[in-house]
């Protein structure tokens, strides 16, 4: 079970000035209701087949359903890893759906596309989402951000270092080969996994988080006893992470600020974390 310390600290609202926070139906969110597959809101889908766009390779759409008309959510464009498809990504629909997210998971022109390939193809699904898509007028464009795991993730990196106005980033064991990211100003969570062999996290995310300036509200997570591609599956420690991730920055809702920061204390579920309140 994910533990939590509930300790407040300040933090800049960034990406947030001049707008306020949304709030969603938790009136009180927890370490539980972290934990938990589902949040409150009803979930709806919409397939977006392959031959509808030429930039990227279609997919899926998960959208909160049964909101009063004129609502609108922040929009999250997710990105598959080396040889996977969306299918490895589908659970973070649901989860981030009932959350109030429009998430959009994707798949790619070429299964071996390499980072910068994949960038291109979530500027391209993000510009589909929110101007062509059947629920582009549930997204926010203001308030965007983008995930993906291996390839993928390199790609959500990529992505925030072309387009700062991005709320947030959360690259999933991130892999790609040379690069640095001292150009990033968006609020980036890297995820690693501790056993990782295919991204060792010494020359891959403990690499790409150093890289990203400290005022750019980064934070790093090192998932206990994990490989590469654990996030292809349900985690609670990981879900927590993304979903507190997400509120603060996407949404501007400071109530999810107290589980990030400090962070875990004796959680043997998380090797490593560094906050983005330091």
């Amino acid at each position: 079970m994910l533990r939590l310390a509930a300790v407040v600290a300040v933090l800049a609202a960034a990406g947030c000035a001049d707008r306020p926070p949304v709030q969603d139906e938790d009136p009180a969110p927890t370490a539980a209701s972290l934990a938990a597959p589902l949040g409150p809101y009803r979930t709806s889908t919409a397939t977006v087949p392959r031959g509808l766009t030429e930039a990227f390779g279609g997919g899926t759409i998960y959208y909160p359903s049964g909101r009063p008309r004129g609502d609108t959510f922040g929009g999250v464009i997710i990105a598959p890893g080396r040889n996977g498809n969306q299918g490895g990504m589908a659970w973070y629909g649901p989860l981030l759906a009932s959350r109030g997210f429009v998430v959009f998971a994707i798949d790619t022109l070429h299964l071996k596309d390499r980072p910068a390939a994949r960038a291109h193809e979530l500027e391209a699904a993000m510009t589909y989402l929110t101007v062509r898509s059947p629920v582009a007028t549930l997204v926010d464009a203001d308030r965007l951000a983008v995930m993906g795991h291996s390839f993928g993730g390199g790609a959500a990196l990529e992505t925030a270092a072309d387009r700062p106005t991005l709320r947030a980033a959360i690259p999933l064991m991130p892999y790609d080969k040379g690069r640095e990211f001292s150009n990033v100003r968006v609020p980036t969570l890297v995820v690693a996994a501790q056993n990782d062999k295919i991204a060792p996290v010494s020359r891959h995310a403990r690499r790409f988080y150093r890289s990203i300036p400290a005022s750019s509200g980064k934070g790093y997570l090192e998932i206990a006893g994990t490989t590469h591609s654990s996030p292809k599956k349900p985690n609670t420690t990981l879900a927590a992470y993304v979903i507190a991730w997400l509120k603060r920055y996407v949404d501007g809702d400071e109530r999810y600020e107290r589980f990030l920061c400090p962070g875990p204390i004796d959680d043997p579920s998380v090797a490593l974390y560094r906050n983005p309140c330091s």
